[in-house]
């Protein structure tokens, strides 16, 4: 897992190959005028989901992991809570076998530990780290990138 601020993206473009194009995109589009649903930038290697949601409570929300993607988290308009624990950890069986084509499981289990994403920021979530996001109260708009493994 990794947070950090957007303005401070260049320094993660190397731990990934389609991290430079992520944050390039990311840079240069209005954010805020993007269309909710798929935004595509390479394809099915690199893509971002625009999402227009409402947070939920902790206790209602499922740890999700990820086995051909890695999870960038954007909140657009209010902090976003994400629980962690590392996939590693958990202690229970996931609610249903793995998605291979949706690429996730989704395991019942409180998050060892959160963290608050705020505007201008991003959390890498990457397969090790199950993850739940979209914690807290009210209305989110955010983008989700999701990066292609090798």
């Amino acid at each position: 897992m990794i947070l950090a601020q957007l303005s401070d993206a260049r320094a993660y473009e190397g731990l990934h190959s389609l991290f430079p194009a992520l944050f390039r995109f990311l840079r240069t589009h209005d954010l805020a005028a993007l269309p909710a649903g798929r935004v595509e930038i390479d394809g099915d290697n690199l893509f971002v989901n625009v999402a227009e949601t409402v947070m939920i409570p902790p206790h209602e929300q499922k740890l999700e992991v990820h086995r051909a993607y890695i999870d960038v988290h954007i909140p657009l308009t209010a902090v976003e809570r994400v629980g962690i624990t590392p996939l590693s950890a958990l202690r229970t069986a996931s609610l249903a076998p793995f998605d291979t084509k949706a690429d996730f499981a989704l395991y019942d289990e409180p998050a060892g530990a959160y963290v608050d994403v705020s505007p201008g920021q991003f959390l890498v979530c990457m397969p090790e780290d199950a993850h739940a996001p979209l914690i807290g109260s009210g209305p989110l708009r955010k983008l989700i990138a999701k990066v292609r493994i090798g």
